[in-house]
C-alpha cells in the first residue's frame, strides 16, 4: 500500500513539475508580451474613462504623444507615428472635436499650422501617468519589485534603442 501512495505522491510531482516548466514554443513570447501590453492598456483606457476621459483611444494616446508639449504639424506627427498624414489629420480631427488639441498658426512659420495639446488633453496625459503608476505597482505587489524591475532591465535590454516608438498605429497598419 505504502509503495502505491509513492507512486501517486511522485506523478502528482511530476505532473505539477511539468505545469510549472515554461512553453518553449517561440511564438508564445511576443503573443505574451503583447498580452501584457493589452493588459496595461486596457485597465488604462477602463480607467481613464472613469476619470473624465471615457472617448480616449489607445491611437489617440499615440497621437498626443507624437504632438508633444511643443506642438507639431499633421505632417510632423504622421511620420512619428509612421501612418500617412491624411491618417494623422483624421485622427487629429478627432481629437480636436474631443477637447484634447487645438490647431494654431505657427509663430515661425504663418504657412504651417500647428496642433497643439489642449489642457483636457493635458489632463488625460497626467491622468494616464498616474495611472500607469498605479497600475505597476499593482503589477511589482504581484510579482515582487524585484522581479518587475528584472523584467523592465530584461527588455530595455532586448529593445535597445526601440523601447519607446510610437509608430505603433502605422505598424499595425492603422
Amino acid at each position: 500500500m505504502s509503495n502505491e501512495n509513492e507512486a501517486n505522491e511522485n506523478e502528482a510531482n511530476e505532473n505539477e513539475a511539468n505545469e510549472n516548466e515554461p512553453s518553449t514554443y517561440g511564438f508564445e513570447l511576443p503573443l505574451l508580451l503583447f498580452g501584457g501590453f493589452r493588459s496595461i492598456i486596457d485597465e488604462l483606457h477602463a480607467e481613464l474613462a472613469r476619470r473624465g476621459h471615457p472617448d480616449l483611444r489607445p491611437a489617440h494616446g499615440f497621437a498626443l504623444q507624437a504632438i508633444g508639449l511643443g506642438g507639431a504639424t499633421a505632417s510632423e506627427a504622421g511620420r512619428r507615428l509612421g501612418i500617412s498624414k491624411q491618417a494623422a489629420g483624421k485622427t487629429i480631427d478627432r481629437l480636436e472635436e474631443l477637447g484634447y488639441v487645438h490647431r494654431a498658426d505657427d509663430d515661425q512659420d504663418r504657412r504651417r499650422k500647428l496642433v497643439r495639446i489642449t489642457p483636457h488633453g493635458l489632463d488625460a496625459l497626467a491622468t494616464s501617468a498616474m495611472i500607469f503608476e498605479d497600475i505597476r505597482s499593482r503589477w511589482a505587489g504581484a510579482l515582487g519589485p524585484a522581479r518587475l524591475s528584472a523584467l523592465e532591465a530584461d527588455l530595455r535590454a532586448m529593445a535597445a534603442g526601440e523601447a519607446f516608438r510610437l509608430d505603433v498605429p502605422g505598424w499595425f497598419g492603422s
